[in-house]
C-alpha cells in the first residue's frame, strides 16, 4: 500500500523529513517487484525515487528506490552514515571517494551489491542509453535522525575521514575476501590477516564471513557454506562491510523445500535476487501474513515476529537480507526458532497445497517432522 506524504504524520523526526520530500512512500509488509514500484520526481537528487517504510522498519532503517535515467549521471552524494546499495536492474558506473583522495570507480550490473562508507562521496551513472537503472538503498537514517534531528548534519557535513576508504591498504572495491567468523568481529586490519582458503568450513551457521565493499552479482554468488540448524539443507554467506557495523547475509535453499521459522530484531529488509516462493510473517498468537515473492520482491519481518521461507520454484531460491546491527540480533544459537516437529501443521499443509497446484511435491524428508534433532547431510565431517 502507498500513502501520500500528507496522509500520515509521525512524531519521529525522520518520518517528518521523509514526508517533506514529497515522493511516494510505500508501506505494508511486502511488495512483489521493486522494478515496477511507483516513483516520483526528487528534484534535489535529479531522479525518480520512492521511500519504503514497511512494517518492521519504522524508526530503525531506511530503504529507498532510486531510478537513474538512461545515460544520465546523478549529482554526487555525501552522507555522514554508511549506506548499502543493491542493483535491481540496469548497469552503470559508481565512483566513490573521500576528501581529496582518488576516486574508486567500478562498474555494476544487475544483482550487484556495494557499500558506501560514511563521509564518502558517491556518484552513480547509468551506462545504458535506452533504459533506466533501478537501485535499492539501505541505511539506518531513522535511528540517526532521532539522536541528531538535523538533516544538514547528515547531508552537508564537512567532516572528512579518508582512512575509512583509503586506510586499509587495499582497494576496498576489489574482490571480497573470506575470514574466519571470529576474525570478522575484529578491525578490518586484523581481519585481513585472518584470511584462509579453507575458512568456508568454519563456524556454526553460515561459515566464514566475507569482508568487502563490492559484490558483483548476488544472484550468482557461489561462495556459500552450510547454514546448519536452519533446515532445508540450506547454504548461506555472511557479509561484513569494512570499518562499519553494517552487514548483510544471503541464504540459498533448494526447490520444493522450506526453512524453519525464526525471529530476531527489527529493521531488516529482505530482497530476492532469484527464485519463486513465499514467506510467512507471523506475530505470535495471530494469523500469518503470506508474502509471495519472485525476483526483486521485498519484504520486512517485524521485530519479534516469526518468519519462514518457502521455495515454490524449480531451482534454488535466494534471499538477501540487509540489517545486522548486533543490538538487534537474535540469540544466535537457534533458541529463537521453531523446529519442524513443533510447527503448526497448517504450515506444512499450505506448502504442499501450493506445490500441488504447480504439479509438484514437497522434497522435505518426513523424518524432520518427527525428529527435532535431525541433521542435514552436507557431505562433510562437521
Amino acid at each position: 500500500m502507498t500513502q501520500a506524504p500528507s496522509e500520515r504524520r509521525s512524531n519521529l523526526f525522520y518520518d517528518q523529513w521523509m514526508e517533506s520530500i514529497g515522493i511516494p512512500i510505500h508501506r505494508g509488509h511486502y511488495h512483489s517487484d521493486l522494478r515496477t514500484l511507483e516513483l516520483g520526481w526528487w528534484e534535489e537528487r535529479g531522479c525518480n525515487a520512492a521511500f519504503l517504510q514497511m512494517k518492521g522498519m519504522e524508526g530503525v532503517s531506511e530503504a529507498r528506490i532510486v531510478e537513474i535515467p538512461p545515460g544520465k549521471t546523478l549529482p554526487p552524494l555525501k552522507m555522514a552514515i554508511g549506506e548499502t546499495i543493491y542493483v535491481l536492474s540496469g548497469s552503470g558506473l559508481a565512483s566513490v571517494w573521500a576528501g581529496e583522495g582518488p576516486k574508486n570507480s567500478f562498474e555494476w550490473g544487475p544483482h550487484a551489491m556495494f557499500h558506501v562508507p560514511r563521509y564518502a562521496h558517491v556518484q552513480l551513472s547509468n551506462a545504458r542509453g535506452d533504459q533506466p537503472a533501478r537501485l535499492l538503498h539501505y541505511n539506518y537514517m531513522p535511528m540517526a535522525m532521532t539522536i541528531v534531528p538535523d538533516p544538514e548534519f547528515f547531508f552537508n557535513n564537512p567532516f572528512e575521514d579518508p582512512s575509512l576508504l583509503y586506510g586499509q591498504g587495499d582497494d576496498l572495491y576489489s574482490q571480497a575476501r573470506a575470514v574466519l567468523g571470529a576474525g570478522a568481529k575484529d578491525s578490518m586490519a586484523e581481519a585481513a590477516g585472518a584470511v584462509r582458503d579453507d575458512s568456508l568450513k568454519a563456524a556454526n551457521h553460515g561459515g566464514a564471513w566475507w569482508i568487502g565493499n563490492f559484490f558483483p552479482d548476488m544472484a550468482q554468488w557461489d561462495k556459500l557454506s552450510p547454514h546448519r540448524g536452519r533446515g532445508a539443507g540450506g547454504l548461506s554467506v555472511k557479509i561484513q562491510f569494512p570499518g562499519s557495523g553494517m552487514g548483510a547475509s544471503m541464504s540459498v535453499f533448494d526447490a520444493s523445500m522450506y526453512k524453519k521459522a525464526h525471529l530476531h530484531g527489527p529493521g531488516r529488509v529482505i530482497v530476492i535476487p532469484r527464485g519463486e516462493g513465499y514467506s510467512l510473517l507471523t506475530e505470535p498468537g495471530k494469523e500469518a501474513v503470506v508474502c509471495p515473492w519472485g525476483e526483486a520482491a521485498v519484504f520486512t519481518p517485524p521485530g519479534g515476529w516469526y518468519h519462514q521461507h518457502f521455495n515454490l520454484g524449480t531451482e534454488p531460491a535466494r534471499y538477501l537480507k540487509f540489517g545486522h546491527l548486533p543490538q538487534f540480533s537474535s540469540a544466535g544459537d537457534y533458541r529463537d526458532q521453531i523446529e519442524y516437529a513443533n510447527e503448526d501443521p497448517w504450515v506444512r499443509e499450505h506448502f504442499e497445497k501450493e506445490l500441488a497446484a504447480r504439479g509438484r511435491e514437497s522434497q522435505m524428508p518426513d523424518i524432520v517432522y518427527s525428529d527435532p534433532d535431525y541433521q542435514w547431510d552436507y557431505g562433510d565431517d562437521n
